[in-house]
């Protein structure tokens, strides 16, 4: 299976490797404080990454119009 750059996998794989990274250097690092401001904002993300990726394989996408109806607006 090939993942293309302009794929959302490519994009959630990215932000994990990202997320991964930070954590785990303020873990290594013994940065105690920063980690704690850090984590609420990786909750966050993460409950904004599933929300939107739910929404994504729940919902449809809308379907097209025929040409006709684009140009009358309706």
């Amino acid at each position: 299976m090939t993942i293309g750059r302009q794929s959302y996998t490519a994009y959630s794989i990215g932000c994990a490797v990202v997320w991964a990274a930070i954590l785990g250097a303020l873990a290594v690092l013994g940065e105690a404080d920063r980690l704690r401001k850090v984590l609420p904002v990786f909750g966050g993300w993460w409950a904004g990454w599933t929300s939107a990726t739910a929404a994504r394989y729940l919902y449809p996408p809308p379907r097209s119009r025929p040409p006709r109806a684009r140009r009358s607006g309706a």
